[in-house]
């Protein structure tokens, strides 16, 4: 199907519709991988590939700009799979449900994957773009970027010729990002004991939805409500109530990546104790509401009988050591840079968790701009876990990129920005996991800035992309590309 025939440019927009019909949440690229291939046999374009299945395209120079510098044209092309649990959708058999509201393009109760599809279709139009003017070109298209930069992390740099990158996975209209943050994933164990659920007991189910939840990186300065805090926060106050409950069932959140959204518990409250379970829960709800009507407007508590037999619940003094943990563990802004004005420095996201047999697993990612403060944040956890008799493993760690304020690409885009546009770009750093400084540490003495057009809400259903601002984005890149070939940096 052809979702955006009016569009332009036209080449992005026909790239981009493809690789909405394609499956390719993380770790199943095997799709879109073997389309890349497709097209550049069908195009005559030299095809690369690493161990790991990162994939590089190289496009010829436009005739006369053969002896230009090599650009390569960096995305991923993973995304992230989320979606509204009342949704109906099976990411790695369905194409993408995508259509234009207004200025918008939208999904319908998924994410969209503009992150980072616009970018790779952006880059893939130099294909066939008659009018671009360009020296040599790598397109670069990473996988599995979404769930810990592995694709990046894996990179074979024999795959690549050039020094100069430009990335296209930023989501802010007219800003160049120059520096990252790095960051780290831990894994919470914690043992529990579980006891029979007796007569005395009736069983409730309940969820947390309608959070905006979104990106844990980009979205943590908003302050969103987190749906794993709220709903221990809520069985917290009922326990502070005297009333009898044991958690039978907890889980929440679906990606490191992404503040969580809903969480669902099953808990056996004491049939002496309803009144006070409900008005608990009802006053603490109504708590959290007030807190944060600015940001969560949608913001839900259901609670409905569960007709199911329940044969094994967490004990009661174990249910409130895994509630404890959960509002004890960090989430949220921890710190602010010092240099860069209204930028995150650390912060860190509860982002999942799931009882498993006898034990609670708690997934936390903690970034930050400074490799000593994320090694702060890691041991607070470590800490605070270890009071509650629980273990804690790491993994995925991945450096950050510092900015660099007199590099020759900065300068040259900023340039061609200011006389293509009439005005200065915005130029900051990002409080999210790009791949730039992963590659640069690769490929020693590689340049790189990251741009992008507008997007709000990624890594969540509410995720949407801002068509006029992609015509924007790609006029700048195709000029760009053009002075970079006619003058090099």
């Amino acid at each position: 199907m052809n979702r955006f025939t009016n569009l332009e440019p036209k080449y992005v927009w026909h790239y981009f519709d493809a690789l909405l019909d394609i499956p390719r949440p993380s770790k199943h690229e095997e799709k879109v991988i073997a389309y890349l291939k497709e097209l550049a046999q069908k195009k005559g374009l030299e095809f690369r590939q690493d161990k790991v299945k990162n994939v590089v395209l190289k496009v010829p120079a436009t005739k006369g700009f053969e002896n230009a510098p090599t650009v390569i044209l960096q995305g991923h092309i993973d995304m992230v799979a989320e979606k509204n649990s009342d949704v109906s959708f099976d990411f790695l058999k369905q194409p993408i449900d995508a259509y234009v509201d207004g200025d918008w393009v939208k999904a319908r109760g998924t994410t969209l994957g503009a992150d980072n599809g616009i970018g790779v279709a952006a880059a893939l139009a130099f294909i066939d773009d008659p009018d671009a003017v360009h020296g040599p070109l790598e397109i670069l298209c990473t996988v599995d970027e979404e769930t810990g930069l592995t694709g990046a992390s894996n990179l074979d740099a024999k795959i690549l010729s050039g020094k100069i990158m430009l990335n296209l996975d930023s989501e802010e209209d007219g800003v160049f990002f120059i520096g990252c943050a790095g960051g780290a994933n831990t894994i919470t164990t914690l043992p529990v004991k579980q006891i029979g659920v007796s007569s005395k007991f009736r069983v409730y189910e309940l969820k947390v939805s309608g959070l905006l939840g979104g990106h844990s990186g980009l979205n943590i300065i908003d302050n969103r409500a987190n749906a794993i805090k709220l709903m221990a926060r809520i069985l917290k106050a009922a326990i502070k109530a005297k009333a009898e409950i044991l958690l039978a069932d907890i889980k929440g959140g679906d990606k490191h990546n992404a503040i969580p959204r809903e969480s669902f518990a099953t808990v056996a409250v004491n049939t002496k104790h309803i009144k006070k379970f409900a008005e608990a829960l009802n006053n603490e709800f109504e708590k959290a509401k007030t807190e944060f009507a600015t940001i969560d407007k949608e913001i839900k508590l259901e609670v409905s009988e569960f007709r199911n037999k329940v044969p094994k619940a967490i004990n009661p003094a174990d249910t409130r050591r895994v509630l404890n943990l959960i509002l004890a563990l960090p989430h949220g802004v921890i710190s602010m840079s010092r240099e860069i004005k209204g930028l995150v420095e650390t912060s860190s996201n509860l982002a999942t968790i799931r009882l498993k047999g006898k034990s609670v697993e708690i997934l936390t990612s903690s970034r930050s701009s400074v490799s000593e403060a994320l090694d702060s944040v890691l041991e607070s956890i470590d800490s605070i876990v270890e009071l509650y008799g629980g273990k804690t493993k790491g993994y995925g760690r991945y450096p950050g990129w510092r900015p660099n304020i007199d590099s020759p690409l900065l300068k040259k885009a900023v340039s061609v920005f200011r006389n293509l546009r009439g005005n200065e770009p915005h130029i900051t750093a990002i409080h999210a996991g790009l791949e730039c400084g992963i590659i640069m540490e690769k490929v020693p003495g590689m340049d790189v800035i990251s741009f992008g057009p507008e997007m709000h809400g990624v890594h969540s259903p509410q995720e949407k992309l801002n068509i006029p601002s992609v015509g924007r984005f790609y006029g700048y890149l195709k000029t760009l590309l053009e002075n970079i070939a006619r003058e090099g940096l």
